[in-house]
């Protein structure tokens, strides 16, 4: 079992930045696979970006990449995404995602792999 609490979410100007926590308790953080997800307004739930269980590899969305950073410490059973140079259409109830999984450098996209959610925070960019 995994709990995920998300925080750092709220509101900022177009330009700014914010960084995302997820922090995560029970026993199974460091063999999962992490992501984080979006859900805009209007549309559907959708990938940001993915970090394996060794952390060593990550994977984002071509519209993230170069503004959003993926990053997981071990230490403190957390998972972060820095967001850089925010947009209006970056508006969204973010969601971080757990996979237990069984290959250290995997990455996964796609939200049906994920057994584990947060409650999501709101991030809110205004024009």
């Amino acid at each position: 079992q995994v709990q995920l609490v998300e925080s750092g979410g709220g509101l900022v100007q177009a330009g700014g930045s914010l960084r995302l926590s997820c922090a995560a308790s029970g026993r199974s953080f460091s063999r999962s696979a992490m992501g984080w997800f979006r859900r805009a307004p209007g549309k559907d739930r959708e990938f940001i970006a993915g970090i394996s269980m060794s952390g060593a590899i990550t994977r984002y969305a071509d519209s993230m990449k170069g503004r959003f950073t993926i990053s997981r410490d071990y230490a403190k059973n957390t998972v972060y995404l820095q967001m850089n140079r925010l947009k209006f259409e970056d508006t969204a109830v973010y969601y971080c995602a757990a996979h237990l999984s069984d290959y250290s450098s995997s990455v996964y996209a796609d939200q049906a792999v994920y057994e584990y959610w947060g409650q999501g925070t709101q991030v809110t960019v205004s024009s």
